[in-house]
């Protein structure tokens, strides 16, 4: 079952990172950034109200549970880390082609299987390894193709921008699991739903400030912001993609290195949007990265069988 969610919320997760890089496009940034949060919010406002008002939600898989500081507080974290990870994710992936930035991300959870190994006691067969492996491998090869398009992987702030959210993002990811994993089992026990609905409340605050303090007063000389359709089709598609993550996460017996390699499969969707609809340069150097992105799949879903 947990599987299944995965996959779902990789694709899910692929057409968030497309229709962001369409928002990006010769638009600001920040301003981008607040609205996701806010329309991300106001997808989960009338659920924590309905849950809190009244009974009709319980028992279903959109009830918000109550809790007090003792359990906001892990939220608010989760928020700064998710929230960082996203600045940085979403200034990079502008000044960066989409099918580079997508197979860069694919390799984010090699970094949450060293934290698996290292926190939650998770060990990986033979199978899985080689996934790992293969896609280890495709991100120096990717450097390899970024090269063609006069993008030096070790010279680029942007690339660092990158790497750099996905190591945060890796690190939420290990959050997830220590906020969601029973007391039992060494983690806090939370529900997922307040996780999710809380946490982009919180981010809502956090870019409301940043947007106030860091754009607003520079807005005349900085890119300024229009209005784009794909805006409001970013945090529709990130809160159905996180959703369905969490969900899998609370299934019993969900490893949280499969379920993040699995949903960087995301960069299968994500690389067509860039072939198709932004017409991206080497595509055929690419397509052999992402082939080995698309074999590492494969052999952990085997694997986890």
């Amino acid at each position: 079952m947990w599987l299944i969610l995965a996959f779902l919320s990789a694709a899910l997760l692929g057409c968030y990172d497309s229709f962001k890089k369409k928002a990006l496009s010769t638009n600001a940034v920040i301003p981008v950034l607040f609205l996701n949060t806010l329309f991300c919010s106001l997808i989960f406002i009338p659920l924590i109200i309905v849950s809190y008002s009244t009974t009709a939600l319980d028992g279903s898989v959109f009830h918000v549970a109550k809790g007090g500081w003792d359990v906001h507080k892990f939220i608010v974290l989760k928020a700064v880390i998710v929230l960082s990870s996203w600045v940085f994710g979403y200034f990079g992936m502008k000044h960066l082609p989409l099918t580079i930035v997508g197979p860069i991300n694919a390799t984010r959870p090699v970094m949450v299987l060293v934290g698996a190994f290292l926190f939650f006691g998770e060990r990986l067969n033979v199978w899985q390894w080689i996934g790992v492996l293969l896609a280890v491998a495709s991100f120096f090869m990717l450097s390899r193709s970024g090269k063609k398009e006069g993008i030096d992987f070790k010279h680029n702030s942007w690339i660092y921008f990158i790497v750099l959210a996905a190591l945060l993002g890796a690190i939420s990811g290990l959050y997830d699991k220590y906020l969601m994993a029973p007391v039992s089992e060494g983690g806090v026990g939370l529900d997922r739903m307040i996780v999710q609905s809380w946490y982009n409340i919180y981010q809502c605050g956090m870019m409301f400030v940043m947007l106030l303090l860091l754009w607003w007063p520079r807005r005349h000389q900085s890119t300024p912001f229009h209005w784009h359709w794909s805006i409001p089709l970013v945090s529709l598609f990130l809160s159905s993609a996180d959703f369905v993550y969490f969900y899998a996460l609370s299934v019993p017996g969900a490893m949280i290195s499969i379920v993040s390699m699995i949903r960087r499969g995301s960069v299968v969707v994500s690389f067509l949007f860039g072939a198709l609809i932004f017409r991206e340069k080497n595509l055929q150097s690419k397509a052999v990265d992402l082939a080995l992105v698309l074999l590492g799949m494969v052999f952990l879903y085997i694997g986890s069988r």
